[in-house]
């Protein structure tokens, strides 16, 4: 472990030592690109490092050991370009991460799957990045962005301004993904987007039973908090409907999920946001305790499948992939890569399509092997 300031590291892994940001510190060594592996436990990152990263012999890096106050994170920062943020969840650890970005001049991007954290950004935070020159990209991961690129596909075609989004994987989520599916529901409402205004989810709506590409059974999807697709097209001219449904091909879990966050939200009924935060956190851990398995592309399959449609066209867009956290982790790791390089197509808030372009990102997806080419099917 070693002082940041002994060699320009321009990529700071915020959460180095988590399951995605590994696969995070993992690309970015395929990419070669230095980074410092930060967190608050340096025994514990350099410990990940050694044991979970692979080919992290030949990573140019170091690992930082940093408190999670705004002071210490703006030191930390200086002199970094880009900061990609996986410490969740954001909408509690999120401010101090982004406000110490903006202190010193450094692109954010995180991993979120938490709308009210993305519709806080965009709202507390985009102008001033904008003006910064920076940009402020939450939510780049595959279970959003990915999806994201199925309806930029179909959004080629024009004259469509309602997309109907699926996101399946498979796998079981990390500690961290477990702690962002109860913190959502307890804290947060899930919204769709009709005619560019927010609207709620039905919280007692139950599953909804989706027919999705490449298989008989019905499966089963649950708005998983709303998602990131609302949120970025909201100002999008081109669209005026968005809704997003998702889950996982395991059936067991997804019948479970319900009665586990509805025993989450009546537990914590009446306490405090810090209380609520210290309970869901230990009822996670009961659901989540240990970092899943490294993926297997056979078992760990991705599914995302985008309806766009118009009054007088229609167009279905399918990526089939796998192993929807290295899909994660590369994403990062090219945004990174990117912005070392070039500014951004957009700054302020932006989606990863948005900065970077969606052919761009399903090239990368496409070039690592995790994605197959897209499927689109286009009517009138």
């Amino acid at each position: 472990m070693s002082d940041h300031t002994d060699t320009p590291k321009r990529v700071v892994v915020y959460g180095a030592s988590g399951y995605t940001g590994r696969l995070i510190c993992e690309y970015l060594r395929e990419y070669g690109v230095p980074f410092v592996a930060a967190g608050r436990d340096g025994a514990k990152l350099q410990a990940s490092m050694d044991r979970n990263v692979a080919g992290i012999e030949t990573a140019d890096y170091e690992v930082v050991e940093v408190t999670h106050d705004l002071a210490s994170l703006t030191e930390l920062f200086t002199g970094a370009s880009v900061v990609l943020n996986t410490v969740g969840p954001f909408s509690k650890w999120g401010p101090e991460v982004v406000e110490a970005c903006l202190a010193t001049g450094a692109h954010y991007t995180d991993t979120t799957g938490e709308q009210d954290w993305l519709i806080t950004c965009d709202e507390r935070w985009g102008a001033d990045f904008a003006a910064a020159g920076l940009l402020l990209a939450p939510g780049i991961a595959q279970m959003y962005t990915t999806g994201e690129i199925a309806a930029e596909v179909a959004l080629e075609r024009p004259g469509l301004d309602t997309l109907d989004i699926a996101v399946f994987w498979g796998g079981s989520p990390t500690i961290a993904s477990t702690q962002t599916i109860l913190f959502n529901a307890a804290l947060s409402g899930a919204h769709y987007l009709e005619q560019n205004a927010y609207v709620p989810f039905d919280p007692d709506g139950g599953h909804a039973h989706l027919s999705i590409p490449g298989q008989h059974e019905v499966a089963l999807a649950l708005p998983w908090g709303g998602t990131s697709h609302p949120v970025w097209y909201r100002t999008d001219p081109r669209v005026a409907n968005v809704k997003a449904l998702g889950g996982v091909f395991n059936r067991g879990l997804m019948l479970a999920v319900p009665q586990i966050v509805a025993g989450a939200v009546a537990a914590t009924e009446g306490m405090s946001s810090d209380d609520k935060y210290v309970a869901l956190a230990a009822t996670a851990a009961q659901v989540m305790s240990e970092m899943p398995p490294r993926e297997n592309p056979r078992l760990n399959k991705t599914l995302d499948s985008v309806h766009a449609s118009g009054p007088l066209g229609r167009a279905h867009c399918v990526i089939h992939g796998n192993q929807n956290y290295k899909q994660t982790g590369l994403l990062q790791a090219y945004a990174a890569y990117a912005l070392l390089q070039q500014p951004p197509r957009r700054v302020g808030f932006a989606s990863g399509c948005q900065a970077f372009g969606h052919r761009e990102l399903l090239g990368v997806l496409r070039s690592f092997g995790l994605v197959s080419e897209p499927v689109l099917t286009v009517e009138g």
